[in-house]
């Protein structure tokens, strides 16, 4: 006898169809074969759903069984074929009889025959929408985001006899609907505000800048200026996500097992704040079969990078390609993987070991050539990649005992939202989402300034000893200030505004 069940293979963020061949031979040595390049949790499946049917009041044959996890040349991985393995054996043993040719079932299963939720649901779901299959069965706790999907019908399950009594139609199971799952990330704006900030209105104007451009920023200060402070305000004046940004982003935190229970959409655009001790791998990403690393896992989001000259050179070095491309390929003995990596990179840093050095009052404590030393641990290549360079300074005492209320995320919120919108208008049709991802090219169409601008640009040039890519960078900065204006073209003063974002990393690493 011979059946086939449909699953899904997963191998990063890339999703195949999987079919389950099954045949069953009556022999005098029971045996169990499972073929087609599975790894150890999959060819670990026998054990657990030899389990799970005894415990579930069927019985497991005793004869031959070959399994083939077809197409055979694609290495599989994970637990989540436990489920349609499952299936093909009842099937194959007269223990159920049901028309699944074009259901898809995706699961772990545990040995008292109780399905568990597995990581990289959501693109699973995603591919059998894509293949045609009409019905999706799931692990319950990870039917949020599986119900989020439309155009397939998606069925949460909790164990092996709720699935047969389902397949029998002794008792179905409830379709899952998309409006009873709740949100992920949430904004928490009502714990943070840029409210809170007190002065420091030229950083805070940076900021808003970087965030209606999804321009990279570098903070530069003293200790206890405000640097993180600042950093961890900037998902609250960051736009609205599109419904596909979401989607994406939702799909790494999928594979990567980081959606909590009853959540679906990664709805807030992510912040991630890794450890200065975080390694290369852990940065790209990594692993047998290369997992989202901390750049994806804060794609269309913030990466903050705090205390930057902490970080290995070998970690900030790795960021250089991808924060320009917006993707990353890990290439593995399994394959070479690609996953996105569209950030805003956000980094702080102090200027020495002691924090001092160039403070207009304090003095500086590190012995001569330190500072330079510090400084240096951050290439020149790695700084030109950042388009804007702000000065944190110490905030003074009146400041900080003043009650005038400063203006809040929300108020930032909705200028960076309108220059965002202006932004979208320009870029309809093409690829790009916002002023710091434009091509060369778009940059020379939308990004023209008058001769006077040209000049004021080429002095600029000769006395900083700008790169080209960082002229590139001063117009893209130009034109997301003129965004925040409202004004079709670039003057005058969104050109010296540009500039002068630019300036400061002359001062200190001169």
């Amino acid at each position: 006898m011979f059946v086939k069940v449909n699953g899904i293979g997963l191998f990063g963020i890339n999703t195949y169809p999987v079919q389950v061949e099954s045949s069953i031979e009556r022999t005098a040595i029971p045996r169990f074969d499972l073929v087609g390049l599975p790894d150890i949790a999959v060819r670990e499946a026998k054990e657990r759903v030899r389990a799970a049917m005894k415990n579930s009041d069927f019985f497991f044959p005793n004869a031959r069984i070959t399994m083939n996890l077809s197409p055979a040349d694609k290495k599989k991985e994970g637990t989540g074929f436990d489920l349609p393995i499952l299936i093909a054996l009842l099937l194959l043993t007269n223990q159920l009889h049901a028309d699944v040719q074009n259901s898809v079932f995706i699961g772990e299963l545990s040995l008292g025959g109780y399905v568990r939720k597995i990581d990289g649901v959501l693109p699973m779901v995603i591919e059998a929408k894509q293949c045609g299959f009409k019905e999706v069965f799931v692990p319950m706790d990870n039917v949020a985001e599986s119900a989020i999907i439309e155009g397939i019908d998606v069925y949460p399950v909790t164990s092996v006899k709720h699935l047969v009594d389902h397949l029998t139609g002794r008792k179905c199971i409830e379709k899952a609907k998309p409006d009873l799952v709740k949100p992920r990330f949430e904004m928490e704006r009502v714990m943070v505000d840029f409210s809170d900030v007190k002065g420091q209105f030229q950083v805070k104007r940076a900021l808003e800048v970087a965030a209606a451009g999804g321009h990279n920023t570098l903070m530069i200060g003293p200790p206890g200026s405000g640097k993180s402070m600042l950093a961890k305000r900037i998902p609250t004046i960051l736009p609205d996500m599109t419904q596909e940004e979401s989607l994406e982003t939702t799909k790494l935190y999928s594979i990567s097992g980081l959606l909590d229970n009853g959540h679906s959409l990664v709805t807030q655009r992510p912040f991630r704040s890794p450890h200065h001790t975080i390694s290369a791998v852990g940065l790209s990403g990594g692993g047998t079969v290369p997992h989202p690393g901390e750049l994806s896992l804060a794609h269309h989001g913030v990466l903050f990078l705090d205390e930057l000259p902490e970080f290995p050179r070998q970690t900030m070095e790795a960021l250089r390609q991808p924060i320009e491309d917006g993707k990353i390929t890990i290439t593995r003995v399994s394959g070479a993987l690609t996953y996105p990596c569209e950030v805003m990179l956000v980094c702080a840093m102090n200027p020495c070991p002691c924090g001092y050095f160039g403070h207009p009052t304090k003095k500086c404590t590190c012995a001569p050539g330190v500072p330079a030393k510090y400084l240096s641990k951050v290439s020149g290549p790695l700084l030109d990649r950042l388009d804007i360079h702000i000065e944190v300074p110490q905030v003074d005492f009146d400041k900080l005992s003043s009650n005038v209320p400063s203006e809040s995320s929300a108020a930032i919120r909705k200028r960076v939202n309108a220059a965002r919108a202006l932004q979208q208008k320009r870029f309809a049709g093409t690829e790009t989402t916002c002023n710091a991802k434009m091509s060369p090219r778009q940059t020379r169409e939308f990004c023209e300034i008058d001769d006077t601008g040209k000049v004021i640009l080429q002095r600029s040039f000769d006395t900083l000893g700008l790169s080209a890519r960082a002229y590139d960078k001063i117009l893209r900065v130009a034109r997301t200030i003129a965004d925040l204006d409202g004004s079709d073209r670039i003057e005058i003063e969104h050109l010296t505004e540009a500039l002068q974002y630019r300036a400061l990393d002359r001062k200190f690493w001169k």
